[in-house]
């Protein structure tokens, strides 16, 4: 099961049992809120009542009195009321009197007078000066319909003269708590549709954080180039910054190791010739072997001061993680400057460099060939090309570049192609042209270079969000390309 899925199914059965628990005592506590609410203000109608019933109990006038014409008129009015959303069309109320014996003496109902009520619990309370009500059912065949009654006391003259009891139909109130119980269950469920809402909010937040940090993860250790994921200034983003301080550190080891032995074994056929030669130079040698053995060292020399060179350069390279500043860069003017810059060594093997310019569509201007990066590194890169194109070139060759550019105005990517007719690559050399130190034998001296230059081309270009590529081309020789991402992209 996914993370994600186990945090939203958590959240949410936390929050589902929490709003299970809280709407449940509410949908309890509705039915009797309401009859609470009810009985309070049977209480009050029932005190009133009573008041105004005393004179015509003293008077003997209670069955044919105003008190009981008023009454049973108002019980009898007709009603026509919208409260809320609960049509109300009758008066559902009941008015009944016992005298101190506890036999009824006035039913506003007109169905309980002269039966004996003693023994029901709001009249025998009342009589006894006490609070007194009660909620019985209406007929014994149906115990679920009750009906609430609550006693007042009637005085006359200060003396206990009978008891006023107002009876109220629970049911008459069922829609009130109906009512109440489906407003509380929507909000309910909009509680927990929100609740969900969020729980998944939270839960595709933190499992795509998660994911950033596992992608950030795997491309280390492929030995990608990545930047950490900004992941704000959360937990996961401190330990976003703790996977690439570890990345950086671990690297770091790993990159000294790597390179001292790397070097080291570089290193050690020019310093084997040059303590040869030297030794040799100790003797006494004619005048041509001297010049050579001591040639030998220089070249060796220069050999190394280049090795060491070129891995200085990969290192910094390497060591990049982004360009941190990019500008825009005019791709054919630094070809005609890498170009420039090796005049002496193509005059010196009869080359003929050829840039035609920029191959583009009828509508694309020459400024196309405009790349966002680091000029500096672009040119290291070129430079590198030209270098390998020149090595492997017959005496009197040409080497082609071309800048390819599809559509400007997309801004697709610019392909720069170097191009000799040369050897091209053995089948064996395909897959490796770009590993560090590997390098094939120059045709004309059969040496080789320090097997870094393509190496770094490959960096550049990784750096640039583009790539590098060797292949043997038609007709013989072999075509370098360079693809980088148009200024636009």
């Amino acid at each position: 099961m996914k993370i994600s899925l186990r945090i939203l199914l958590g959240y949410f059965a936390i929050v589902g049992v929490a709003a299970f628990f809280v709407l449940n005592t509410f949908m309890e506590e509705v039915k009797p809120g309401v009859r609470q609410a009810m009985e309070d203000t049977l209480v009050e109608t029932a005190n009133l009542l009573a008041g105004l019933a005393g004179p015509d109990l003293s008077r003997g006038e209670l069955a044919n009195g105003p008190f009981a014409t008023a009454v049973t008129a108002v019980t009898r009015r007709p009603v026509d009321v919208q409260i809320y959303d609960v049509h109300k069309t009758r008066i559902e109320t009941r008015v009944t009197i016992t005298d101190l014996r506890g036999v009824v003496v006035y039913d506003s109902a007109g169905e309980a007078v002269g039966q004996d009520h003693s023994k029901w619990r709001d009249v025998v309370l009342t009589l006894r000066g006490h609070y007194g009500a009660r909620s019985s059912p209406r007929s014994p065949d149906d115990p679920d319909d009750t009906v609430m009654h609550v006693a007042a006391p009637i005085t006359v003259g200060g003396a206990l003269a009978g008891v006023l009891t107002v009876a109220k139909p629970n049911r008459s109130v069922e829609p009130f708590v109906e009512r109440s119980r489906s407003r509380i269950f929507r909000a309910g469920l909009w509680l927990l549709g929100i609740s969900l809402a969020i729980g998944l909010f939270f839960a595709v937040w933190i499992t795509g954080s998660l994911g950033q940090l596992v992608r950030f993860a795997e491309r280390v250790a492929r030995g990608e180039r990545a930047e950490p994921p900004d992941l704000g200034g959360s937990e996961l983003a401190r330990l976003s910054a703790a996977l690439a301080h570890m990345r950086d550190e671990l690297e770091g080891r790993q990159y000294v190791e790597r390179y001292v032995h790397t070097l080291t074994h570089e290193m050690k056929s020019p310093l084997t010739a040059i303590a040869g030669a030297a030794e040799l130079l100790g003797e006494d040698l004619p005048e041509a072997e001297r010049l050579r053995f001591s040639g030998n060292v220089t070249a060796e020399a220069s050999r190394l001061r280049a090795l060491v060179d070129r891995m200085l350069g990969l290192a910094a390279v390497e060591a990049r993680q982004g360009l941190q500043n990019r500008a825009p860069v005019d791709l054919l003017g630094l070809c005609r400057q890498e170009i420039a810059a090796r005049e002496a060594l193509i005059r010196s093997r009869e080359l003929t460099v050829a840039l035609d310019g920029v191959a583009l569509q009828p509508t694309a201007p020459e400024a196309a060939a405009t790349v966002s990066g680091d000029a500096f590194l672009l040119g290291q890169a070129i430079g590198n090309l030209l270098d390998n194109a020149i090595d492997f070139s017959p005496l009197g060759g040409t080497v082609e570049v071309e800048i390819q550019v599809a559509d400007a105005a997309a801004g697709e990517a610019v392909t720069l192609s170097v191009r000799d007719r040369g050897p091209g690559l053995p089948d064996y050399a395909e897959a490796r042209v770009f590993e560090r130190f590997f390098s094939l034998p120059r045709p004309d001296s059969g040496r080789k270079s320090t097997g870094i230059g393509l190496t770094l081309v490959r960096e550049v270009a990784t750096l640039h969000g583009g790539s590098a590529a060797l292949c043997n081309r038609e007709g013989g020789g072999a075509v370098a390309r360079l693809v980088l991402p148009g200024a636009g992209s």
